[in-house]
């Protein structure tokens, strides 16, 4: 399919779009999740959050007065739908004001040549860094701060020297993995063993082999969803917790539950947002999530939770900045007031969330340090 190719929007574009928009009762909001494939056991936690962060603007008068709406979008690398039509078509028919996404790299990547600034693209969880794209804001954490500081708290703690590290074959894990080999150099540690696997990959117990034989004493683990959870069950019926510590900065709570606590000895993860985190904002978080959801909603998680800041961050872009977003990005000076899960009331993008490490304790994440 063929696309429309537009120039840079004028501030006249501008104009007639806010008139446009204000015209229309609702707020649509494409809220893009996997529902399927190897990062589908994030979608429940997803939906369930950016439902709350819903809930919340429509009691306050949603986006620009009108009620916001999520329309639910499938954006699985495995998804039987094509992600830049089906946007494209979106935008094009005037059906949907804003993108909050919760998916791979790669999606974001292609997705981002297709939006052209033509609605507000939320990005929400942890990435590999570097979006300038304008229009496109990617409010997650970051190698350095994330796995930088918990590589250096893993290697000052059990002193590993060597590390192995296994991803999936797309950018997140391949551009974390070049920032984790210049901190090995740095902090005098070697290199066992490097590799990247296909999504869905079925011979993690081969994989898990290799990295034993490697010599290495620690594991960098960048894979996503399900594969993570059948890499760490292939570890853990191998024993080699006993000898190798393991660190992620993408297994959060249902990748924890899946993966069993006889499966998850000696291992760590980073983020900036764990269920169990004992902030302020966390408690008024979770008091409206389950009273939203109920006590079995989906568990908590920094995923999750990032859908409900990426909502929040949208409302308060739109609110601060409606006729200056598409000119840009996360990485400029904007201040968007916004609520988090993570942290009270975020005055600035210069002023991050702080990151926290982890232990996983049966199946819980036991929070042990701020980074």
């Amino acid at each position: 399919m063929l696309l429309r190719m537009s120039s840079v929007p004028t501030e006249l574009d501008e104009l007639r779009d806010d008139i446009h928009l204000r015209r229309r009762a609702t707020y649509r909001i494409a809220l893009l999740i996997p529902l399927c494939g190897s990062a589908g056991l994030w979608g429940p936690s997803c939906i369930s959050s950016a439902q709350v962060a819903v809930e919340e603007l429509n009691r306050a008068g949603g986006i620009d007065g009108r009620k916001v709406q999520l329309i639910m979008i499938d954006a699985a690398l495995e998804a039987q739908i094509l992600i830049e039509e089906t946007i494209n078509d979106l935008i094009e028919t005037n059906a949907i004001d804003a993108i909050v996404g919760m998916h791979i790299s790669a999606i974001r990547q292609r997705l981002s040549k297709v939006v052209r600034q033509r609605i507000p693209y939320i990005y929400t969880p942890l990435y590999e860094g570097g979006e300038k794209t304008a229009g496109v804001f990617a409010i997650g954490e970051t190698p350095q701060e994330q796995l930088g500081p918990s590589m250096e708290f893993v290697q000052n703690e059990f002193r590993p020297s060597s590390w192995a590290l296994i991803g999936n074959n797309y950018v997140w894990p391949r551009t974390s993995h070049l920032y984790a080999k210049a901190k090995l150099k740095e902090m005098s540690a070697g290199l066992a063993h490097e590799s990247y696997v296909p999504f869905g990959a079925r011979d993690m117990a081969r994989r898990v082999e290799a990295i034993g034989t490697s010599g290495a004493e620690a594991v960098l683990i960048s894979l996503v969803g399900q594969d993570a959870i059948a890499f760490n069950r292939a570890f853990g019926s191998a024993g080699l917790h006993n000898r190798m510590v393991r660190l992620s900065c993408a297994i959060e709570e249902n990748g924890l539950l899946a993966c069993g606590s006889r499966n998850s000895k000696r291992m760590f993860s980073a983020s900036s947002y764990f269920g169990s985190l004992p902030t302020d904002a966390n408690a008024a978080f979770k008091e409206l999530y389950y009273s939203l959801h109920g006590d079995q909603a989906p568990v908590l998680n920094g995923l999750g939770q990032s859908t409900y800041e990426g909502v929040h961050f949208l409302a308060g872009l739109m609110h601060g900045h409606p006729g200056k977003w598409r000119r840009r990005c996360v990485t400029a000076d904007l201040t968007v007031r916004h609520r988090s899960g993570r942290h009270i009331q975020v005055p600035s993008q210069s002023s991050r969330a702080p990151i926290y490490l982890a232990r996983a304790d049966g199946l819980k994440f036991e929070v042990i340090k701020q980074l």
